[in-house]
């Protein structure tokens, strides 16, 4: 039996709108978001620790001072990171803890745990499994991985911030805690097998 042929992004976009009316809205009102590129896995890992907890645009500056380091491509090759001391990469404004998370990547990257194409062979779980025995990398860094370095598309990442927030403010949620997470699971169902273009959408739909 051969396999099915990969879903259009229209095709996913219909799916979206039919099975959820308040998608259908975000859609319409939104942007349109297109597939990203498959992502350098080793640097993907080190942008998503930068980005932990800040805001996109303190991320970003953070991310262009870190890259000056590695003048002149910018680019943080393992094991020129792996020299640098906490106190050279906190002139690019990451905390210390960050620091240590990004040379314990470029350890990982070092001993050959980070190819590329053994890794996109993996479903979210497996990968998720691999990528956390990194030190500072949780369950929501690999999600950001399988979403923006991987593009997996179903992906549901339900304990980020921005998803929870966009899930109550449209879908008039009062639930907290596990209840919280319970309820948002139950209303992506429907999404499924396109959760990772659904939460893009309602990412963006924070933007206004």
């Amino acid at each position: 039996m051969s396999a099915a042929p990969p879903t259009t992004p229209e095709a996913a976009l219909r799916h979206l709108r039919a099975a959820d009316p308040v998608l259908a809205r975000l859609i319409a009102a939104g942007r349109p978001i297109v597939p990203a590129a498959h992502e350098d896995l080793y640097l993907g890992l080190l942008r998503a620790i930068v980005s932990q907890q800040i805001s996109t645009k303190a991320a970003a500056a953070i991310w262009r001072k870190f890259q000056a380091l590695f003048a002149p491509e910018g680019y943080p090759e393992p094991a020129a990171l792996r020299a640098f001391s906490d106190e050279e990469l906190r002139t690019a404004g990451l905390s210390r803890q960050k620091a240590g998370y990004l040379r314990a990547i470029a350890d990982f990257a070092l001993q050959d745990q980070l190819d590329h194409a053994h890794l996109s062979q993996l479903n979210e779980e497996e990968l998720s499994q691999h990528l956390t025995r990194i030190k500072g990398v949780g369950r929501w860094t690999a999600q950001m991985l399988c979403m923006f370095a991987l593009d997996m598309p179903d992906v549901f990442p339900e304990g980020d911030l921005g998803i929870q927030n966009a899930m109550r403010r449209h879908y008039g949620l009062e639930e907290t805690g596990r209840a919280l997470l319970r309820r948002m699971q139950e209303l992506a169902e429907p999404w499924r097998p396109h959760r990772t273009l659904a939460s893009k959408y309602l990412w963006q739909s924070l933007d206004g």
